[in-house]
This record gives C-alpha cells, sequence and structure tokens, in this order.
C-alpha cells in the first residue's frame, strides 16, 4: 500500500524559511560576528546575580503572568499593568499578533524596508502583505496612508527601524494614528527605543486611544538576547485577544528573574546606550570618510550603502573569507546594502578596517 504523507496547509508549504544570518565560520579565521544587533557586552552584573541565584528554583514552572516583571515596566514607565504582556522576544507578541488581527480577509501592511520578520507574521496568518514606499529609507507617513485598503486590518511600523536605524517623530505617528481607520489596529515595534528615547518620548501614551499597541524588549539596550524576553503595552481588549494565543508558561523562570534584575539596573542600561552610541558615531565617520553612504541611526547597528547588490555581495563575500560575519539586506529590499552591529570595540575596528581596505581596493 502508498504511504501517503501529511501535507502542510498551502499557504505555509509556499513560504520561504525565515532567512537567518549565515553565521558559518571561516575555517583558519576567529568568527568576528556583527550580524545579529547583539549588545556588545554581558548583561548588568545584577542580572548575572539574581539568574544564577534562579537556577535553584529550575525544578517549578514559571509564572505564567509575569507578574514581578510585569509591576516592574508599570512602575519604571508608568503605564498599566494591566495592559503588558511578555513573550518569548518581541517575535511571539509580533507573530500572535499577526495571527490574531490578520488573516485571508485581512491584509497587513507596512514600510518597504521594514523589518522583515512583519511579512514572515503576515504569511504564517495567511494574510497578504502590502507594503508602502519610504522617502529615503524612512517611514513615509502619506505614503503609508495612501496604500491602506478596505480589508487592511493592522499596520507595522519599527521605530527606530530594522534594517534602516531611521526614525521618525512622535508626532508623525500620532498623526498616523488619527488618520488610520479605527478598526486597523497600528503596532509600534521599538526593539530599539532605549537608544533613542533621549529624543523622543515613548509611544506608550498613544495606547490608551483603543487600537495601538507599543512592544520592546530586553535583547538590544539590556544585553540580553540570549534571555528572550519581550513585552508589550496593549489596549486592555487587544490583550485578551493576544494572550489567547501565547504560549502558557512562555518565558523561563530564569529569564523573568534576569528581566527583572535589568529593570532594577537602569544606570547600566544608559551606559550601554551612550558606550553603544560612541562606538557608532566613530564607526559612522570611519565608513564615510572611506566614501561610503551611511545614514544616521538610532539603533545598535548601521546599515552601508553600496553602488550596486553585485559590490555588496563581493564585500560581504570577501569579509567573511577573513572571519568577518554582517548582514545582507536583501530581505528588507535592500540588496545593495550590509548591516554592521556595533560589537565589542576590536572585533568593531578590525571589520571597520577591513570595509576601508576592501574601498580602496585593497582587499581583493
Amino acid at each position: 500500500m502508498e504511504s501517503v504523507m501529511a501535507r502542510a496547509q498551502a499557504h505555509i508549504a509556499a513560504m520561504a524559511p525565515y532567512a537567518l544570518a549565515d553565521m558559518t565560520p571561516q575555517a583558519d579565521r576567529p568568527l568576528i560576528s556583527l550580524a545579529q544587533n547583539e549588545g556588545f557586552r554581558p548583561p548588568s552584573p545584577m542580572t548575572q546575580k539574581q539568574a544564577a541565584e534562579a537556577f535553584a528554583l529550575g525544578m517549578l514552572y514559571p509564572d505564567p503572568d509575569w507578574t514581578g516583571l510585569r509591576c516592574a515596566l508599570a512602575a519604571l514607565h508608568r503605564i498599566m499593568e494591566q495592559g503588558i504582556l511578555c513573550g518569548n522576544g518581541s517575535l511571539e507578541l509580533i507573530g500572535a499578533l499577526a495571527r490574531v488581527y490578520s488573516g485571508p480577509d485581512r491584509a497587513v501592511l507596512a514600510p518597504r524596508h521594514a523589518y522583515p520578520f512583519f511579512r514572515t507574521a503576515a504569511q504564517i496568518a495567511d494574510a497578504r502583505f502590502d507594503t508602502a514606499e519610504e522617502n529615503d529609507l524612512t517611514v513615509d507617513i502619506d505614503s503609508l496612508l495612501s496604500a491602506v485598503c478596505a480589508d487592511t486590518g493592522l499596520v507595522f511600523i519599527a521605530n527606530p527601524g530594522n534594517p534602516t536605524g531611521t526614525r521618525i517623530p512622535k508626532p508623525d505617528l500620532v498623526h498616523l494614528r488619527r488618520e488610520l481607520r479605527d478598526d486597523i489596529l497600528l503596532v509600534i515595534d521599538e526593539a530599539y527605543g532605549e537608544f533613542a528615547d533621549h529624543l523622543c518620548e515613548p509611544c506608550f501614551d498613544m495606547v490608551e486611544s483603543g487600537n495601538t499597541a507599543v512592544l520592546r524588549t530586553f535583547s538590544k539596550a539590556y544585553c540580553m538576547a540570549g534571555f528572550r524576553v519581550g513585552w508589550g503595552l496593549f489596549p486592555p481588549v487587544v490583550a485578551a485577544e493576544v494572550r489567547k494565543v501565547l504560549n502558557p508558561n512562555n518565558i523561563a523562570a530564569l529569564s523573568q528573574t534576569a528581566a527583572l534584575a535589568a529593570l532594577n539596573d537602569q544606570s547600566y542600561m544608559r551606559e550601554t546606550c551612550d558606550l553603544t552610541a560612541a562606538l557608532k558615531d566613530q564607526a559612522v565617520n570611519e565608513l564615510r570618510n572611506a566614501g561610503y553612504r551611511v545614514r544616521p541611526s538610532y539603533t545598535n547597528f548601521v546599515l552601508i550603502e553600496f553602488a550596486s547588490s553585485e559590490a555588496a555581495e563581493m564585500a560581504d563575500q570577501r569579509l567573511r573569507a577573513e572571519g568577518v560575519i554582517l548582514r545582507r539586506q536583501s530581505g528588507a529590499g535592500l540588496p545593495h546594502a550590509l548591516r554592521m552591529t556595533i560589537g565589542p570595540a576590536l572585533s568593531t575596528k578590525k571589520a571597520l578596517d577591513y570595509l576601508c581596505r576592501w574601498k580602496r581596493g585593497a582587499l581583493s
């Protein structure tokens, strides 16, 4: 009898796997990874200490309501605790929002060069993914509004943007929310928000309108990518629906403890942002002096533009031969660009040296 294999749903079978960075090391070179937008130093000492102590309770399930973490987040940001949800990284929350608020009859809209996982989340939900053109790699509010369709149900914006590093002022987002239909949920992903909070206040107060959600993460400014803790502020009615599709016990007890400790060490986080900004400014100056086009970035990475996609591919291959891994951006519609995380000073310097030598034709 001929066996018949189970078949995936058609829209899943048609998807390509989400493209992660190729971290294959060179056999004779130490790996310098500047592709993942990870923090360049360990989490705060307070976080490390509390996480180590949490190992002793590893036989217990974690708090499914993230009680201590939600309370601390509400106090720090002066927001409503009942509207906070925590996820296994902000990716879990993005995916959950897409499953709840989009689908075959409700499309997703995002800027042209938005975070590629927005598209993946829409595909998983079997939703059409629409894009709006940007203005000089910056979100264009008028373009977004013009791209809204009758079936648009969800709008994703990352601010600051990934992979562009650009940002738009909060008044522009307020204007967008005012002009969108009330039945459209606006999701503002502020994964890199802590790097730009000194320029503009967060968008948490926009959640009070009832149709806006704001996401953040501990992966970037708190240097905790390996702990997988994200969170968001939602209108209570939205939070109640999204909660239904989150995995129970989704954040390990150790990770909850570590995130709570990180919140209690704001000076370390702010120092991380300041050090990152100083290293980033140095990198931007060196790259521009070498002849690269590098836009202002309000994150922990820079987007480096090349003359063509072929040039970007050649540079990427040559850097990989030296053990330096940056991130191609074809998935974000920028095949002529590489994204470089601001890593430890020595690793960043080596990457910059190779990039400058490649530009001069001295790295062939």
